[in-house]
């Protein structure tokens, strides 16, 4: 297939799409590409048009007539959801009487999850996709394009394609071959150590600890969840961003890959936190509590998940978007991107100049945090 012979096309939604023809693009590895996890925000309602969400798979079909490239592509009303702020950028843009909004956003939503962003089954395709991706923007006049976080090793095909680069910074724990949680403690420091093993006897005295996944998942669980979400939601959110029926969905179809944690006092849960398993990580992405206790969100989100974590062998945990207080819990920092797409050349311009700066203050913030980490420092030479 050559340039000229591609041709794209917009599908009304991810559930359009065969759920084996969106996988052989997505792969196996994120379990947030995955056509159920998609399809599932679909048809809980928390993502459509009315959430100003609105789904637009754009596709390359392959010779055979099923797509061969996918991009997963949203019509945003705002910016809520994302986890790139763009705020200024949009406000910038609309005082000098541009419209920002709607925008196309390549996203999983109200997920900060680095991941491919072009979904390839013909790995030739993810240029031509690009360019599909800012046809879009520009036939359906839209003020931009955005990629949030993209996987390092696609970042080269945007920066080709001359869009710009932002970045970003996460919090990860990385498996250096534990064999268990004290084998991790063993590598930190032993003023940090002593901490963390305080915290967490503090955080479970009175309690039970549950891990929760595939059939043993139950509404009950769900139900008990819905309500930590909830409180969490509202005051992150205002509004929570997933429907009740979200969970459920996602118990009845992806619950080999569910991971619930829960706190329990004398059999009630009192607080939980959601995490999804994928090949190689575990991520954290939903946490609330109906009890005030005392480092109980450390244990659930961070040792909890690190517990987890190397009982089945994964080789890292993200646990979601900012939080310099996970540097103290073995979390290190690392590097997130994102491209965009901006046609109009002055708004491009400024958008550009900002980012220089940004991407400079970025890295040395991030270099300094690295040096805040709580493992054992290597002796002088």
């Amino acid at each position: 297939m050559t340039e000229r012979d591609v041709i794209a096309r917009i599908a009304p939604g991810v559930a359009s799409i065969a759920p084996a023809d969106w996988d052989a693009c997505s792969g196996a590895d994120n379990p947030f590409l995955a056509h159920a996890f998609l399809s599932i925000l679909e048809e809980s309602g928390s993502v459509s048009p009315r959430a100003r969400w609105q789904s637009i798979p754009i596709v390359i079909d392959g010779a055979d007539g099923k797509p061969a490239a996918i991009a997963p592509a949203y019509a945003k009303g705002h910016s809520q959801g994302e986890y790139v702020f763009d705020h200024a950028w949009a406000d910038a843009w609309q005082r000098a009487g541009g419209r920002y909004y709607p925008k196309l956003q390549v996203a999983v939503p109200f997920t900060p999850v680095p991941g491919p962003r072009l979904l390839l089954r013909d790995s030739t395709l993810g240029p031509a996709l690009i360019g599909a991706l800012e046809a879009v923007t520009v036939q359906q006049g839209l003020s931009s394009a955005h990629a949030t976080f993209v996987n390092p090793d696609q970042l080269p095909m945007f920066e080709d394609a001359g869009w710009l680069i932002r970045a970003g910074t996460q919090f990860h724990w990385r498996n250096d071959g534990y064999g268990s949680f004290d084998d991790f403690l063993g590598a930190l420091a032993s003023r940090k150590r002593k901490a963390i093993r305080k915290e967490r006897s503090a955080a479970v005295e009175g309690l039970t600890i549950r891990h929760v996944s595939g059939a043993d998942l139950t509404e009950a669980d769900w139900d008990a969840f819905w309500v930590f979400y909830q409180d969490t939601g509202a005051r992150k959110w205002g509004t929570p961003y997933l429907t009740r029926r979200f969970f459920s969905l996602l118990g009845e179809r992806m619950a080999d890959r569910v991971l619930l944690i829960l706190a329990e006092r004398d059999g009630r849960p009192v607080a939980g936190a959601l995490n999804l398993i994928g090949t190689d990580a575990l991520y954290g992405r939903y946490w609330g509590a109906t009890e005030d206790v005392p480092f109980l969100h450390f244990e659930l989100c961070y040792y909890q998940a690190i517990d987890a974590a190397i009982a089945r062998g994964l080789q890292s945990v993200e646990a979601g978007a900012q939080g310099e207080h996970k540097l103290a819990r073995g979390y290190a920092p690392v590097a997130t991107w994102s491209a965009h797409f901006i046609p109009d050349v002055n708004f491009r311009r400024a958008v550009a100049d900002f980012l220089v700066h940004e991407r400079e203050a970025v890295a040395s913030d991030r270099e300094y945090l690295g040096s805040m980490t709580p493992f054992k420092k290597a002796a002088a030479g």
